[in-house]
């Protein structure tokens, strides 16, 4: 037992390699916190989350002022007694999107270093159900692309070995939409997967027609269609259409999947590690969705997820979005389409110190000892 002497605190602000837009927003800056735990013997845990823009400085003051001060003198094992000590430290702020990205980061910090010390990579330590999972790529997929460049990014991608392809839908008629996609279909052919992504832009009933015009199309699901808060329209739109919905990365409790689950609000799982508040209840929220025979795809940060994924018998896809690139030596190798964990002990990702140093925000730097 080694118990938490050091929390170092920092964030990374990224500027996204190329323009993202979705039927809702526009993606500026991608503010990347950080966390390092320090154990006795000088072992060193790193974890992480991310926002799309804003709420960054908020979580580095959360984790600074009442998270890690709560971690110096505790026995780094135990995780799963933390992360409920530093919920219900939070509960007045909990549950909602700052306070679970701050959880995450923590968490994942300490799963780093509960691996390394094992000398287990994550994918392992967490369950070890596959050898690798099948990817799709959404950068060629953002809503402002053109019909030409949609097809031309869909074709390269599958050229590129990729098994899928996600494209954003919310253009002011469904027509568009599906104009769209068909031009897609049509260049891939029937074998190829496409998943639809709307990002809660819709009401329950536009929904209901889009969900009807994309049915002919065969694809694989149709993601968050309306705002997360709206089981009741999930319910209703579930049960009228042929397509899978996919729901997740908006939800941030574990109980939350489970109402959507228990009244069938949806039928693929798209937990964000980031946002239900780290590894801990990520893993809880991947087998609640395998004891309802349904998928887990999350969400982003592919990085993490391409262990958590392994490590779940569930696990169907890994979304492929680069996100960390220029703060990593290596990136996340990809075999045949798949992505393949990687055999290194901690979260699997090799972090660039010096790259890590010289793009962080030094207002936002802090140390709990």
């Amino acid at each position: 037992m080694a118990l938490i002497e050091r929390v170092e605190i920092m964030m990374v602000d990224l500027v996204p390699k190329m323009a993202r837009t979705d039927a809702i927003q526009a993606f500026v800056s991608q503010e990347t916190p950080i966390v390092r735990v320090v154990d006795a013997d000088g072992a060193v845990g790193t974890g992480y989350c991310y926002t799309i823009g804003t709420g960054g400085s908020s979580i580095v003051r959360l984790l600074h002022d009442h998270l890690a001060p709560d971690l110096i003198g505790r026995d780094a094992d135990m995780v799963e007694e933390i992360w409920k000590r530093l919920l219900f430290r939070t509960h007045a702020t909990a549950v909602g999107a700052i306070t679970s990205l701050a959880l995450a980061a923590v968490d994942t910090a300490l799963w780093d270093l509960r691996c390394r010390r094992a000398g287990l990579p994550l994918h392992l330590m967490a369950g070890g159900a596959q050898p690798r999972v099948p990817l799709y790529t959404t950068e060629g997929g953002w809503l402002q692309l053109t019909v030409e460049e949609l097809v031309e990014q869909a074709v390269l991608a599958r050229e590129q070995g990729f098994r899928g392809c996600k494209i954003k839908v919310g253009k002011p008629h469904v027509s568009e939409d599906v104009a769209r996609l068909e031009a897609v279909r049509a260049a891939l052919g029937p074998a190829f997967e496409i998943m639809v992504d709307a990002n809660q832009a819709f009401t329950v009933d536009e929904a209901i027609r889009r969900a009807r015009a994309f049915e002919p199309l065969d694809l694989a699901w149709f993601e968050e269609p309306l705002p997360a808060e709206d089981l009741g329209g999930h319910v209703r739109l579930a049960a009228s259409t042929s397509l899978p919905i996919a729901v997740g990365e908006s939800l941030y409790s574990l109980a939350h999947f489970r109402e959507y689950l228990q009244r069938a609000g949806c039928s693929i799982v798209q937990s964000d590690v980031a946002r239900i508040g780290g590894i801990t209840p990520w893993l809880k929220t991947a087998h609640l969705a395998e004891a309802f025979n349904m998928p887990i795809c999350p969400h982003f940060l592919m990085e993490l997820h391409v262990g958590l994924t392994a490590a779940v018998p569930n696990g169907r896809w890994v979304e492929h979005i680069p996100q960390l690139d220029d703060l990593m030596l290596a990136g996340m190798t990809i075999e045949d389409g798949h992505a393949v964990p990687s055999p290194e002990p901690g979260l699997g990702i090799a972090w660039d110190l010096d790259a890590i140093e010289a793009r962080r925000v030094n207002e936002l730097t802090m140390v709990v000892d």
